[in-house]
């Protein structure tokens, strides 16, 4: 009988059960359940509803498991970095865990500056500076006198969340883990010191597991809710870029001067190199780079970008005032459009979560005294072509890191489908551009778990 895997994956905006089935020589995968996912404001804050968020879990896996029976062998869950739930005493989730657009990040990097330096923070981690990096929410409960931190016992990224309560396993996956701004990626262990110097609880920081992590059999009340006491769950690379670099299909052997580089295009973007050994110097602190764990021993020095974010809230702004553009319909609108007439940076803070993301972005094209986009087309190829331009920047900047010429850039994810933004990409990089797969993410998560249950030999 073909094996088959489920790999739970959710995105910010969404999630969804999928189903690979393994012949021996190639995985097939078929979406067995999806649902919405987003913020939830109340109280003046931003929180996930992780409960919400379970029901969701449990249902997909139940999916699958009636579709699929005794043929389902293991599980993998991966989800976005950075955010994460506290337990207290008696594993009680003291709150719902908050969002990385929480307004309680405003200006914390620079109260967080003041205590520790921002180049001592990145000898230690080697990380991006971003506010919604773990590390500044801590802080950020911290200048806002939070009891949360009080009570804490376990801080648990939000995948890690959601296989404890699979499995009742506590443990901090690896890739996950170098999200948080609080691991040392050259020793792979936590940055006690730099919880000390904050005079954070580092106690809360548990142990760290790699992908390929068996945890063990699916709890005893959920194995009955699901209908399947035989499931094992796997950790894949939990961070869902970590899993989408994982499926570029590159044949070249990890070194610490490659000639590819990968964007994992979604609503963010994510652009870098695999490496055998983090880049931490002055330069890498200068660019702003990042250093996070990959699958199989890797290094993965990458970017943020804001990705399709933007397009995504243009179209959310049209559909509440009556015009429910299609994603085709938006990019065939701005393929018809002149091209090269305004630019934005997508990473400027106007663009964080504004009222109105199309004012947003004519507000900055004004404020630059640009041509100002009229229409949904003018905005969407305005967004599009400034994302390609980033591209080409960040481009730079990794062939100065390494040292070595990039000749082929891989994208993968969902933003494939736009191949409009391929193209411009590829023109605007003047490289080779490798679209798919689509479902990078998802693929990455199953083929950790083929490797951990002996059906494929490694990564290679």
């Amino acid at each position: 009988m073909q094996q088959v895997y489920l790999a739970v994956d959710i995105g910010g905006s969404s999630g969804r059960v999928v189903a690979g089935e393994f012949d021996g020589r190639t995985i097939a995968l078929e979406e067995v359940y999806r649902f919405e996912n987003g913020g939830s404001a109340a109280n003046d804050r931003m929180y996930w509803d992780m409960l919400k968020q379970w029901e969701h879990i449990v249902d997909g896996v139940s999916a699958a498991s009636a579709k699929y029976g005794e043929r389902v062998v293991s599980l993998g869950l991966d989800t976005w970095g950075v955010d994460f739930g506290l337990l207290g005493k008696n594993d009680e989730l003291i709150s719902n865990p908050f969002h990385y657009r929480d307004p309680q990040l405003d200006g914390i990097l620079e109260w967080g500056f003041e205590r520790v330096s921002r180049e001592e923070i990145f000898a230690q981690t080697g990380l991006q500076f971003m506010e919604i990096n773990s590390l500044f929410q801590l802080l950020a409960l911290q200048r806002r006198e939070s009891p949360i931190l009080e009570f804490a016992e376990h801080l648990l990224m939000i995948p890690d969340l959601f296989n404890w309560l699979l499995t009742g396993v506590k443990a901090n996956e690896f890739t996950n883990a170098t999200t948080t701004q609080l691991l040392n990626p050259r020793t792979g262990e936590w940055a006690t010191g730099l919880m000390d110097q904050f005079e954070l609880p580092a106690k809360i920081l548990g142990e760290i597991a790699l992908p390929g992590t068996k945890l063990g059999k699916l709890r005893p009340s959920v194995a009955k809710e699901i209908g399947n006491n035989d499931l094992e769950v796997v950790l894949p690379g939990t961070h869902d870029t970590a899993s989408a670099v994982m499926a570029v299909p590159s044949t070249e052997s990890l070194s610490n001067q490659p000639n590819w580089c990968y964007i994992s295009s979604g609503t963010w973007s994510l652009m870098g190199v695999e490496v055998v050994d983090p880049i931490i110097n002055d330069q890498c602190l200068a660019l702003n780079f990042t250093n996070e764990g990959g699958v199989g021993g890797s290094v993965r020095v990458l970017k943020n970008i804001t990705g399709l974010w933007i397009v995504q809230q243009c179209r959310q702004a049209w559909k509440e005032e009556g015009r429910d553009y299609s994603w085709g319909e938006l990019v065939d609108l701005a393929a018809a459009c002149k091209p090269l007439q305004s630019f934005i940076d997508p990473d400027h803070g106007s663009f964080g979560n504004p009222e109105s993301m199309p004012v947003a972005v004519q507000q900055f094209c004004g404020d630059t005294m640009q041509p100002i986009p009229e229409t949904p087309g003018e905005i969407v190829r305005c967004a599009l072509e400034s994302l390609a331009l980033k591209y080409q920047s960040v481009l730079g900047m990794l062939e100065s890191l390494t040292g070595s010429a990039i000749e082929l850039v891989h994208i993968v994810g969902g933003g494939t489908q736009n191949k409009l933004l391929c193209q411009m990409t590829a023109d605007a990089c003047q490289r080779q551009v490798v679209a798919g797969p689509m479902e990078a993410t998802a693929t990455g998560n199953l083929l950790v778990q083929l490797i951990a249950n002996g059906a494929v030999a490694s990564v290679a």
